[in-house]
């Protein structure tokens, strides 16, 4: 496999971090049966996500997946750069599909036909930058139309396999132990930013590569957001409840240089990616005690939290949970507040998480449906004002007997004195 070594691609101590064989095989199955059902011929994946999902790595290609049933040499991944590496990430010998160097373009057609091929795959429009599926689409022009199939990927990535819940069990662990360093530092005068670097050192050296990876254009998202008092209250382009000020204005959300003083909220949002998987966890400190008042508005939306968790427990729709968890907020007065400030308010009281921050379903209107037996979902409802921010969050995993919290839930306490 060229002259490079293979071992040097591994987790800790050696440690083997794949994704293992059967775990792509079982995903490759899944998906052509879904092709099948939605009378797709084939797929093209190359979103660097789905690679990574179906293929195991993030190689610049493109990953050719033929519906189940039909005739043909079967799945190939087609590469750019590294071949040998995206032979050895989908499993080396054992590797699940064809691993092959990626032809020039206006012969993908021909290549596709000689492997028995006879219809246009079909492509991630919704996921991919326009001018790139044109020129797919283009190129595969004589095969047929190359109709969307991103709605099909997103819903084979909702459901959760055991293999994916054990990463993000792990990234739970190591959440916990960010939370811990914020929780040791804080004192008067140590800015959110320092606050930031305690967490995230423990989430560098446990594996974190470097990105929370986004599905919606043009967000971008900070893996740890603390905000202090008045810095709560600022909002930002980010389609979240807290804002944020962030170092300055090109990462303008999230922590900035503003010093923790005593007796104002400081709302602690983290993220960990452990090999690719997210939890999302907020937790609330403060130097000192907080007024009566702030303490009445965290207790208000953990009432809020358990409607929403009460709703999604017993299989009801995202939608209703999002209808039930806002009117209580505005019954409780808490209108202009609820998710952001007027007229800065997010529409969701929870998003699902998976090898994305922002997946479906999601915990708002529109979404009527329920999450799926599987599904990972934050639940956040958080209040804003002008003085600071408060709230919780934690991921919950839904299963045959409801919902059970990912993250730490009452492990963790909701508000931390320093």
């Amino acid at each position: 496999m060229g002259d490079w070594d293979t071992t040097v691609l591994s987790g800790p101590e050696g440690e083997d971090w794949r994704v293992p064989v059967s775990e792509l095989e079982s995903r490759l199955n899944r998906f052509a049966q879904a092709l099948r059902m939605a009378e797709i011929p084939g797929a093209l994946i190359q979103h660097p996500i789905d690679l990574y999902y179906f293929a195991g790595g993030r190689q610049d290609g493109s990953l050719f997946v033929p519906a189940e049933g039909l005739e043909g040499d079967g799945p190939v991944f087609f590469v750019r750069r590294s071949l040998e590496r995206a032979q050895y990430e989908a499993g080396g010998d054992d590797a699940p599909f064809e691993v092959k160097p990626f032809p020039r373009l206006r012969h993908l057609a021909d290549v596709l036909r000689a492997r028995g091929v006879s219809a246009a795959p079909g492509l991630q429009h919704q996921s991919l930058p326009f001018s790139f599926a044109k020129r797919f689409a283009s190129a595969l022009s004589s095969l047929g139309e190359c109709k969307d199939i991103t709605g099909i990927v997103h819903g084979l990535r909702e459901i959760k396999s055991p293999w994916e819940k054990e990463q993000m069990a792990y990234a739970a662990e190591v959440q916990y132990r960010m939370f811990d360093a914020v929780s040791r530092l804080g004192r008067d005068g140590v800015s959110e930013l320092e606050l930031v670097a305690a967490a995230e050192a423990i989430s560098r050296s446990e594996g974190f590569g470097g990105q929370v990876q986004m599905r919606r254009f043009p967000l971008q998202c900070n893996r740890a957001v603390i905000v202090s008092g008045r810095a709560g209250g600022v909002p930002s382009f980010f389609d979240s409840a807290v804002g944020g000020v962030g170092p300055h204005p090109l990462a303008g959300m999230g922590s900035g240089f503003k010093k923790i003083k005593p007796n104002e909220p400081v709302l602690v949002d983290l993220v960990h990616v452990h090999r690719g998987y997210v939890v999302d966890m907020t937790r609330m400190f403060s130097l000192g005690s907080l007024s009566k008042q702030w303490h009445q508005r965290l207790e208000d939306m953990l009432t809020v939290k358990e409607r929403v968790v009460d709703v999604l427990d017993r299989g009801g729709l995202c939608s209703e949970a999002w209808e039930k968890g806002q009117s209580l907020a505005h019954e409780m007065g808490y209108e202009e507040h609820l998710m952001g400030k007027q007229p800065n308010q997010s529409k969701f009281l929870g998003h699902s998480v998976g090898l994305q921050l922002d997946e479906s379903p999601v915990v708002a209107a529109g979404f009527d449906h329920p999450l799926p037996l599987g599904g990972t979902m934050a639940i956040e409802p958080k209040l804003v004002y002008e003085e600071g921010s408060i709230g919780s969050e934690d991921t919950w995993i839904r299963e045959e007997d409801g919902l059970r919290p990912v993250t730490s839930d009452g492990a963790w306490p909701w508000l931390t004195e320093w």
